[in-house]
């Protein structure tokens, strides 16, 4: 079994920073992409970025600029840095992660945090 638990979400005002992380843990073999989704009130999931395992990065549009992503294999972690935050940022984030287990791989999806950025 494995569990991505995602921490770091808040209330922010516009133009602050908030920082988000993921770590995910169990029977990993190793994990092949790592990223952030999120999922606005009313609308549907969209991807914010995401991170291959060869150190690649992939941005929506809306952030580029103002997030960076990261992460740590060894730790098996990812981690969002948002900068200048904007209302329409305000959305449930969700981190994801393809984990290869033995001989398979299998999409795994964390709980959500809450990101509000207030105007």
């Amino acid at each position: 079994q494995v569990q991505l638990v995602e921490s770091g979400g808040g209330l922010v005002q516009a133009g602050g920073s908030l920082r988000l992380s993921c770590a995910a843990s169990g029977s990993i073999f190793s994990i092949n992409t790592m990223g952030w989704y999120r999922q606005a009130p009313g609308k549907q999931r969209e991807l914010v970025a995401t991170m291959p395992s060869g150190g690649s990065t992939n941005y929506a549009d809306s952030v580029k600029g103002r997030f960076t992503i990261s992460r740590d294999n060894a730790k098996n972690t990812v981690t969002l840095q948002m900068n200048s935050l904007k209302p329409e940022d305000t959305a449930v984030y969700y981190c994801r992660a393809v984990v290869v287990l033995r001989d398979i791989q299998r999409l795994y999806w964390g709980q959500g945090t809450q990101v509000t950025v207030s105007s």
